[in-house]
């Protein structure tokens, strides 16, 4: 956790007039339960009930975004595989410390001569269905079938390129059965996955691979039933019925748009360590808007507080004990992408040939191609972006926007170079980033000058149009984009471009907008896979094939387009690549591989290509969890879990929330 982020929200907290005890120690204000970490969770339970732990057990809350799919092989979006955290188990997890954990494995070692990783797993594990029947035990069989099942081009998995370049093999067996060109087909048994026996899995990697412990969280590594997978087919997963759970829950009910419901599951090797019966969520479109007055009178239990309202919460006795956080988490950063295709798409999100483009012609998206690779017009916008005030629409007064925004893409405090004892993003390739505002008008003002000169000579007619488009799901984006408007044309002018503000659908948006590269500008998120630099690159960086054209998967800006459409920023979108790949060849040096990435990350900024944004901001919320007893990780699903959270009988304070904090510090 990062301490500085934690300490200016306890700053915050202290000063928050409607507040109490604040400035007394831990101990002197109305403390939380004890955090449950593996070692006190089991001894935990006396304390909790001495906290106001709810008797009945079921977790209630609203959701206005549906899920496409359940199947937690084949997403990649936080929305739908936080089912699958819950359902299925891990080979490892994290405490709510962000420690690692025996999970489904118990003991793991690994050799370096042959690359292979052995784990032994839990005996008597247990896959049931969605009525809690008990279906068969847990092997390491299902994970040789879900890895199958995830290389397998057939099935779609937006996180089978995780494997690529890890797993040996991984990418040959998959490319070979896609009928990539100079791919021959292979035999599953040659990639690196196996079941020695009943218990034991082995995997053998493509290389060295210093994070691979910590991508065991990802979904992509998740087991599955293999009768059932073959059973199935394309209906795995479709509903509660089409799939088997060996997590802390299992789904015992899911009508979409209506409900889903995950029953705790007596059968989890750690269900001691489950304290909430049953979650029960249930769908209104209009959630964001009437959550807070349902929290208010305990229909639900949890529900995000809009920055609209939150002072009128805070200055009314019978609701500002009922305020307080989310837990800080440096396991997602947002950034601006510019889209660089906005060419026709087919149903994988590959440019197939046809003439037309992903962008309504309303918008001029031809203009567009030709503007979005002029590097001098991308500087223009990254510094006519206030984003102090972007993000002030989230903080309000309780917190300092400048505590959230950063300045590259990899959050700090995600990684430390044990060796140096230094912060990624304070190496010296950060140094200038780093010291700089990037709201320059001057500089902006000079980017347009030289923009407007080399774009005239191209062709390009102005004010450029250019589409931003929002989810009305969630709260404040909209704001956030009608200020980004009012900043931008305010200090580039409206002869020279014309932001324009554009509502996405609220259910399905990352399919429909971002993956459909039906937008121009977009603010992007990313959660990290695992626990190295190079999770941060997977928005941008494209692996060339033997073909000589670049693997798409879920890659935000599809930089590459500006290569095989020969651009004027070509050459720049290859040396990013180039710096990319040449940190990944460095696997024995930390120092090293650190200062690799650095340099590409750096470039990427330094040419627009991308611009920082910040970390999430912490949310204030009306909440019966205590945040602080859940699971944490700057990567993976850890943070999507309820294993080792309680359900209390009041909304927890801020009072509460501070003396959780100060245990973490």
């Amino acid at each position: 956790m990062k301490k500085k982020l934690l300490s200016v929200i306890l700053t915050v907290a202290c000063a928050t007039s409607m507040l109490t005890g604040c400035g007394s120690s831990a101990g002197d204000s109305q403390s939380a339960p004890a955090s449950a970490s593996s070692e006190s969770a089991a001894t935990g339970d006396s304390a909790a009930a001495e906290a106001g732990e709810s008797t009945d057990g079921i977790y209630r809350v609203l959701y206005s975004s549906e899920v496409s799919t359940l199947n937690y092989l084949t997403t990649a979006t936080t929305n739908e595989y936080s089912i699958g955290a819950n359902v299925i188990d891990t080979l490892v997890e994290y405490d709510n410390f962000g420690e690692i954990q025996p999970g489904l494995a118990t003991e793991w070692s690994y050799d370096a001569a042959t690359l292979t990783w052995t784990f032994k797993l839990r005996e008597g594990q247990k896959w049931i269905d969605h009525t809690g029947a008990v279906v068969a035990d847990v092997t390491a069989q299902d994970f040789v079938d879900a890895m199958a099942y995830v290389l397998n081009p057939e099935n779609a998995s937006s996180t089978a390129s995780n494997l690529f370049g890890t797993i040996a093999n991984a990418e040959e067996y998959y490319n070979g059965l896609a009928g990539e060109e100079g791919y021959a087909k292979i035999e599953f048994s040659e990639v690196g996955v196996k079941a020695v026996d009943a218990t034991t899995l082995q995997y053998t990697l493509a290389s060295e691979c210093p994070y691979f412990l910590s991508m065991l969280t990802y979904v992509c590594f998740m087991p599955a039933y293999g009768p059932q997978l073959e059973e199935q087919g394309a209906s795995f997963a479709t509903s509660a019925e089409t799939m088997y759970y060996c997590g802390a829950y299992y789904v015992s009910s899911f009508e979409p748009q209506v409900q889903l419901v995950m029953t705790k599951n007596p059968n989890n090797w750690d269900a001691e360590h489950v304290y909430i019966n049953e979650i029960q969520k249930t769908y209104n479109a209009e959630a964001s808007t009437i959550g807070a007055e349902m929290a208010k009178r305990g229909e639900i239990d949890y529900t995000t507080l809009g920055s609209d309202i939150v002072d009128a919460w805070m200055g009314d006795p019978a609701t500002s004990n009922m305020v307080s956080m989310e837990r800080p988490s440096i396991d997602f950063d947002y950034f601006y992408c510019f889209n660089f295709n906005v060419h026709a798409l087919n149903e994988d999100f590959y440019r197939d040939g046809m003439e037309g483009y992903s962008i309504d012609e309303q918008y001029e998206p031809w203009n567009w191609e030709i503007a979005v690779n002029n590097e001098n017009f991308r500087q223009a916008i990254m510094h006519a972006i206030n984003r102090t005030s972007t993000v002030y629409i989230n903080t309000g007064d309780y917190a300092d926007p400048a505590n959230y925004i950063q300045n590259t893409i990899t959050p700090a405090g995600f990684a430390v170079d044990e060796a140096t004892g230094k912060d990624y993003t304070e190496l010296d390739a950060f140094k200038d980033i780093k010291a700089k505002d990037f709201y320059d008008k001057d500089a902006a003002l000079s980017y347009k000058e030289a923009a407007m000169n080399e774009l005239s000579a191209q062709g390009v007619t102005f004010p450029v149009k250019t589409l931003v488009r929002y989810n009305p799901s969630s709260a404040n984006w909209e704001e956030e984009c009608v200020v980004l408007e009012q900043q931008v044309e305010s200090v580039l002018g409206t002869d020279f471009i014309d932001i324009i503000v554009e509502a996405g659908p609220s259910d399905g948006f990352l399919t429909e907008v971002r993956r459909s590269c039906d937008y121009m500008l977009l603010l992007c998120n990313w959660g990290a896979d695992y626990a190295d630099p190079e999770t941060w690159t997977d928005p941008f960086y494209q692996s060339l094939r033997d073909d000589g054209t670049y693997h798409r998967g879920m890659r935000y800006a599809y930089l590459a387009y500006a290569i095989e459409d020969n651009t004027a920023s070509a050459e720049t979108v290859k040396e990013y690549f180039s710096l990319v790949e040449a940190a990944k060849e460095i696997t024995n040096d930390t120092t090293a591989r650190y200062e690799a990435f650095a340099k590409a990350e750096s470039y990427l900024i330094d040419h627009a290509l991308a611009i920082p944004y910040g970390v999430s901001v912490s949310d204030f919320v009306v909440s019966r969890l205590n945040p602080w007893e859940g699971q944490y990780a700057a990567f993976g699903v850890s943070n999507s879990r309820y294993k080792g959270q309680k359900l209390y009988d009041h909304a927890l304070s801020m009072d509460e929330f501070n003396a959780s904090a100060a245990e973490h510090e």
